[in-house]
């Protein structure tokens, strides 16, 4: 029974701490957004400080994990629960990454006024913080439906980032001088892109969790 309760507390660890990354992922992403809708350097500044908050919980959740395998020795699902932690981790490092990439597009552009008011990058944003949110629930919850629906949400990142890309085509050709802070802001298209991505994967990995089978939901 010990060996039994050892392994379901250091589980219930790695959950908790994941849950706490994905909600740090959520803060910097929107917190990303919110400064380069405003231009707002000094925000922008504070979230590239924060970045090294989650590589230290990332190795918080590899060393609970190595320990869990090297001294409970689990199998089967329990096995591959405490490697999908160390998956997801990864994948909400670089998600953490990208918002701190979106903070650096923020104090490069210097406070210079938008081009084009932003709409639908703040858009991608939000669905992108709700599948961050959402991936981790499937983890956690083992709810399979719920993993699934990131395909769809993954979809519709990825059509409003090719809608954005020919937006913003069409702003460099009639203008020139927009070319710099359109290729900027493209670049921040892309980054949420990315996360909506890693978001898939963890739903990927909840699918896996429950029926050792992986799926590809990022097509």
């Amino acid at each position: 029974m010990t060996v039994r309760k050892d392994l379901d507390e250091g589980l219930e660890q790695l959950r908790t701490l994941l849950m706490e990354m994905g909600g740090r992922v959520e803060s910097s992403l929107e917190q990303a957004m919110t400064s380069l809708v405003n231009t707002d350097t000094v925000l922008a500044k504070q979230i590239i400080d924060k970045d090294m908050e989650l590589n230290r919980i990332e190795e918080q959740i590899s060393e609970i994990g190595a320990k869990l395998i090297a001294t409970q020795q689990p199998v089967a699902k329990d096995l591959r629960s405490v490697l999908i932690a160390f998956r997801m981790a990864n994948d909400l490092e670089r998600m953490g990454d990208l918002s701190v990439d979106i903070a650096k597009v923020t104090v490069r552009m210097e406070g210079q006024p938008l081009i084009k008011p932003l709409i639908d990058l703040p858009r991608m944003a939000e669905i992108s913080q709700t599948m961050i949110h959402e991936s981790i629930q499937s983890y956690i919850r083992e709810d399979v439906d719920l993993a699934y629906k990131m395909a769809k949400d993954d979809d519709t990142v990825d059509a409003l980032y090719s809608q954005i890309f020919r937006e913003l085509f069409s702003l460099m050709v009639e203008n020139p001088k927009t070319i710099s802070q359109a290729m900027l802001l493209s670049f921040v298209g892309r980054y949420i892109e990315r996360i909506a991505d890693y978001a898939t994967n963890i739903g990927e990995n909840a699918v896996y969790l429950v029926t050792g089978k992986r799926p590809d939901l990022n097509r």
